[in-house]
């Protein structure tokens, strides 16, 4: 029999139950937009670690209040003291520590004239530029006067500094934030968004000592960065730096740390960890839907059988070969589990474009994904039409032709 005739009387077949083929499909359907979008959000994350760890550095350490879980949470109990500039004082007179910076968060509405934005405000120290590799395009950074001082000084991201100075030189006029005005002393030179999409321009730099007695209130701090010379092993710092803390914090022998020194590896084999859980979570899913997908297409192709019996007995005697018949349900069974899988794969897509933009994080649709997608479909078709397609050739003519 002609191939492509097999092809148009499977599809009439199909079509003939555009609802029960809907049905018998949806199995497929959730399998494959499951793999769709897991390889597409997985690979956008796997993406943005690599941007992360890139732009943070290998030597890098970060230091926060509390202990961190296995799963990356960071546990506050009453006892815990927070982290103060003392702190990175103390981090800072290590000969192993290049360069050490206290970052305060918070946001705010920046005012100049008659605009204004509201916007990130990062209090930190004179390191930040070098621990980030990050300098301004226009001015200078503030000094370690600044800091001692709580200068009423800022720098400027780029995107801040356009939308209240447009193509203006801002540097040396006003701007207020919340109560008190400040002196712009740089721009920061533009880095554009980070690998979720965040801009990085749209912040305002101060002095961390400014941030904690005018803005938030408290000495505090979010966080230290600390940035260890390639000279020195990192690990042997970690562990003097966790010395130090724990003689600031007046930790005994045998207390746990109040604090959590990590490593960029160590955040990122974290990030790797959850994406690996979530990985087995959905490949679990949509292995299950492919499987529930496969039995479905088995069962609606032996009631296919029964339905049609009539019509293979004819074909048979007529001079229809049983490898004739064979094919034809397989390529039925088959052309089924495209067609779920080409919806399937067009909802991936739509998940993972929607994941994106609730979560911020970059997606990576992969064409590869997409064949394989589509491979697993047919192998679906395959594997589960066998059987009925064997059944239907395997019927003796003169009892399917009596078949009522």
């Amino acid at each position: 029999m002609n191939p492509l005739l097999s092809i148009d009387i499977s599809y009439r077949a199909i079509k003939s139950n555009k609802v029960r083929s809907f049905l018998t499909t949806l199995g497929i359907i959730i399998g494959v937009a499951a793999v769709i979008s897991l390889v597409s959000i997985t690979g956008g994350a796997k993406k943005m670690i690599e941007g992360q760890l890139a732009s943070l550095g290998a030597n890098s350490l970060a230091v926060k209040s509390g202990k961190i879980t296995k799963s990356g949470k960071t546990l506050l109990a009453g006892n815990v003291k927070p982290l103060t500039g003392k702190d990175v004082e103390a981090i800072g007179n290590l000969e192993a520590v290049k360069y050490v910076s206290a970052i305060s968060n918070t946001t705010a509405n920046v005012v100049s004239g008659n605009r204004n934005v509201f916007t990130a405000v990062i209090g930190t120290g004179k390191d930040f530029i070098f621990i980030n590799d990050w300098f301004p395009e226009r001015g200078t950074f503030f000094n370690e006067i600044d800091v001692r001082g709580a200068a009423l000084v800022c720098v400027l991201g780029k995107t801040v500094k356009e939308n209240l100075f447009g193509s203006q030189n801002p540097i040396g006029k006003s701007l207020r934030i919340g109560k008190y005005t400040y002196r712009v002393i740089g721009v920061m030179s533009p880095i554009g968004p980070t690998p979720s999409g965040k801009d990085q321009d749209d912040i305002v730099l101060l002095p961390y000592t400014s941030v904690q007695k005018r803005l938030v209130g408290t000495r505090s701090l979010d966080r230290i960065t600390i940035f260890v010379d390639p000279a020195y092993d990192l690990i042997l710092a970690q562990g003097e730096v966790e010395k130090v803390l724990r003689r600031q914090h007046g930790i005994k022998d045998k207390m746990e740390d109040d604090f959590s020194v990590r490593t960029q590896q160590t955040q990122i084999k974290t990030i790797k960890n959850v994406s690996r859980i979530l990985t087995v979570l959905l490949g679990s899913i949509a292995s299950i839907s492919l499987v529930v997908g496969g039995i479905g297409i088995m069962n609606i192709m032996l009631v296919s059988v029964g339905e049609r019996t009539r019509e293979i007995g004819i074909r048979l005697a007529v001079g229809a070969k049983e490898k004739n018949i064979l094919v034809q349900f397989l390529i039925e069974s088959v052309l089924l589990s495209l067609v779920g899988g080409a919806i399937g794969t067009a909802i991936g897509i739509l998940i993972s474009k929607v994941a994106s933009t609730i979560t911020g994080w970059p997606t990576q649709i992969s064409v590869l994904a997409i064949l394989v997608a589509f491979l697993f479909s047919a192998l679906v078709g395959i594997v589960f039409g066998i059987y009925p397609a064997k059944k239907a050739a395997q019927l003796n003519p003169i009892e399917a032709l009596r078949y009522e």
